[in-house]
């Protein structure tokens, strides 16, 4: 990550909210979220299997737990380090929530999940794989639909190391499995596949 000043951090978060708000207002829904020192806008263009496999897990997750809530396509902050992300999934207690706030704070997050786009896979598989420990974020399940994957893999236990702080165990799965998330089950057998022809 860039070394960063806190000043800069703090300039890097509010342009950031800036852009979000005027997103906002734009006929097309963008996501802004901010990694290594840099502001990446996304055109948020969903498709089906992508919308039904978040819809899905949500479901099974509050069904377990009840005294949660998975908030879709949600702005994340991290006061510690500046980060902000927009997750296809997020589960905190319904008691942290805060509905005055702007942002979710992530340390308050106990599960993000993330299904990965067809056009823009680097973004989940690899700068929010290295993002998420940093904020705080204890479990990251990354559900990859794409015709030569198929696979959900669960990233869990961040710590600290000589590379930083990094998620330090990565259990895979396949599309069909019974995955094992911290507190909870997901059947995968009812995710969907991106066509082959995609």
């Amino acid at each position: 990550m860039a070394d960063l000043t806190p000043e800069q951090m703090r300039r890097l978060h509010d342009f950031a909210e800036e852009l979000a708000a005027l997103a906002e207002h734009q006929e097309d829904q963008w996501k802004v979220q901010t990694t290594d020192g840099q502001i990446f806008l996304t055109m948020m263009s969903p498709t089906a299997p992508h919308g039904l496999n978040v819809v899905r897990l949500r479901r099974q997750i509050e069904a377990q737990t009840p005294e949660v809530i998975a908030l879709s396509d949600t702005n994340m902050g991290d006061p510690e380090t500046g980060l902000t992300k927009v997750p296809d999934l997020m589960v905190i207690a319904e008691e942290d929530v805060d509905d005055t706030a702007k942002v979710v704070n992530s340390r308050d997050v106990m599960l993000v999940v993330e299904v990965v786009s067809r056009t823009n896979s680097l973004t989940d598989i690899r700068d929010k794989l290295l993002d998420y420990p940093k904020m705080g974020i204890p479990l990251y399940v990354v559900v990859d639909p794409r015709k030569d994957r198929r696979t959900v893999t669960v990233h869990s236990d961040p710590s600290r190391g000589p590379d930083g702080i990094r998620f330090r165990k990565e259990v895979p799965y396949a599309f069909g499995e019974t995955v094992t998330a911290g507190r909870w089950s997901l059947d995968t057998a009812s995710l969907k596949s991106y066509p082959a022809e995609w």
